[in-house]
């Protein structure tokens, strides 16, 4: 009987299911939007309410399509963005901002309004933030938990759950309270190394609380991403989903360490390669057998990805979220997305495809960029240098009007987000995590062109997999391990992904590119002596 798998996905705008057989063929998908909440001050927020509906709708959709008898799913695996879900008691809903909104229950990954709370407590020089690069972000939950405590009293003394997205999906799905090693360890700073929580930190901090309570709000038993959970889908979330209750349900992932999961592997080392997650974020995601301390970048996490490794994730807080504003900034923004329309293509795609009819090659595109230098930071560094006040520049803005001045500018954009990741590489190569090969994953790097630019921006051969979904390609290994189709992810990985192709630097380029990211690096120090000088 063939037996099939589902990888689910919960990015920052939508949910994705896709079904895959046991060899890591995709052979359905399906999407639903989710809404989000924005206002100044760096809020986000969601409703979870709204992302469980979109996921359940996804996965009935993929199965329709996929044509198969949902009794022959096995395993059901979940990533999600690395967002902060409160629920009450009874598992209602608390608002994490307006009172009067108690369906906005989530605060986004991108939120921004605990930027005071993490400076504070990155001010305390605390043991566990060595494994966070040293500095704690606001992206991380703790800083948030600290807002919610000091702006929302009532609200976190009401919360019985404190869940980090995948893990509140996970329950949803199971109700079992188990928590990710990925996500407590990464967003929360549970020392998995040593399989606990460090009560000194959170009473230093203002959330003693927690400790006092034996965490069992935000976790008390912490299981390897894969982990079979309770007796699998409830009789509830089966008929929700459409699929037979017992379905195996896996411990979670992070989206970016599912788009981990489903690709460095590929090659057959995974720690020859660094995986590059490329969404509205990026990720980059570097294993090692032993723990690699890289000032700036976040960990090294113990079994956060990969069961028995060491990871290191770094970064950046805007890319292609980054080059979406960066367009809209030019005055053909409106003629160009017209135009993109008429032709039925997505904006970044129709200006790639620009770029190269206008370029003899792929790597040429970098002349089109010209005079341009961009540094897209619009939402702070993320890594190396963990600055959530950093800001985007941009050298070179002419009064240029028309649309090849736009992918000029578009093409820029890209090859500030290849310096960026050279600049995380290159950090990282100095400190004990040195990689080989890039595997990019994520829309924003599915484009041939965004993948030659990197691969000449870092000088580093970028690697595609042959699944061109390979976020939910990870979701679904985990489902594989749950179901006992492999032993461990380990096993799975190599199995069920494969390099489709590689983009190599071309070597007449390499001098262009050096100058180019000296450039890159000049305008980035400067931006932070402007800041210290008129901030001081």
């Amino acid at each position: 009987m063939a037996s099939y798998l589902i990888g689910v996905d919960v990015g920052t705008g939508s949910a994705r299911a896709g079904v895959f057989d046991v060899e890591g063929k995709l052979l359905a998908t399906a999407k639903r939007p989710i809404s989000m909440h924005r206002q100044d001050g760096g809020i986000a927020e969601q409703t979870s309410g709204e992302v469980w509906q979109a996921v359940c709708e996804s996965v009935r959709e993929s199965v329709s399509r996929a044509g198969i008898d949902p009794v022959d799913v096995t395993g059901l695996g979940f990533d999600a963005t690395c967002s902060l879900v409160v629920c009450g008691p009874d598992g209602e809903t608390l608002p994490v901002g307006a009172p009067d909104h108690p369906e906005r229950d989530i605060i986004v990954w991108m939120d921004h309004r605990a930027v005071g709370q993490a400076e504070r407590i990155n001010a305390g020089d605390h043991a566990v933030l060595q494994y966070v690069g040293g500095r704690i972000s606001p992206e991380m939950q703790t800083p948030k938990l600290l807002w919610l405590k000091e702006n929302s009293p009532r609200v976190y003394a009401r919360a019985a759950h404190f869940f980090d997205l995948t893990d509140f999906l996970t329950w949803k799905a199971t109700g079992s309270l188990d928590r990710s090693a990925c996500t407590v360890t990464c967003k929360w700073t549970y020392l998995a190394h040593e399989d606990r929580w460090d009560a000194d930190y959170f009473n230093a901090i203002g959330l003693g609380d927690l400790a006092e309570q034996g965490f069992r709000r935000i976790g008390q038993n912490v299981v390897h991403p894969g982990t079979a959970l309770g007796a699998g889908l409830t009789d509830e979330s089966a008929k929700a989903m459409g699929l037979r209750p017992g379905t195996a349900v896996a411990a979670g992932l992070i989206d970016a360490h599912a788009g981990g999961v489903g690709t460095v592997a590929a090659g057959g080392d995974a720690s020859r390669c660094l995986g590059y997650v490329f969404g509205t974020s990026s990720c980059t995601m570097t294993t090692t057998a032993e723990p690699a301390f890289v000032p700036g970048v976040w960990g090294p996490y113990y079994s956060a990805m990969v069961p028995g490794a060491w990871l290191n994730e770094g970064g950046q807080s805007a890319a292609g979220a980054a080059i979406d504003y960066l367009v809209q900034l030019h005055p053909a923004f409106t003629e160009a997305k017209e135009r993109a329309n008429n032709e039925g293509k997505a904006l970044p795609v129709w200006l790639a495809d620009r770029a190269l009819s206008l370029a003899t090659s792929a790597s040429a595109a970098v002349d089109i960029a010209r005079d341009f230098h961009v540094v897209p930071e619009f939402l702070g560094n993320r890594a190396p240098f963990a600055d959530p006040h950093a800001r985007a520049v941009i050298a070179g803005y002419g009064m240029e009007t028309g649309v090849d001045s736009l992918v000029a500018l578009y093409v820029a954009g890209l090859l500030g987000l290849g310096y960026g990741l050279r600049q995380i590489i290159e950090t990282q190569a100095r400190h004990g995590a040195p990689v080989e090969t890039i595997s990019v994953s994520g829309g924003a790097g599915a484009h041939p062109l965004a993948q030659q630019l990197l691969a000449d921006a870092t000088g580093m051969p970028v690697e595609l997999t042959e699944c061109e979904e390979p976020v939910l390609l990870g979701s679904a290994m985990l489902g594989a391990v749950a179901a006992g189709t492999f032993p461990d992810l380990s096993s799975a990985m190599p199995k069920m992904s494969r390099v489709k192709n590689l983009a190599s630097p071309e070597a007449a380029f390499r001098e262009v590119h050096d100058v180019r990211y000296e450039a890159f690096l000049a305008l980035q120090k400067a931006a932070r002596a402007i800041r210290s000088n008129t901030h001081s």
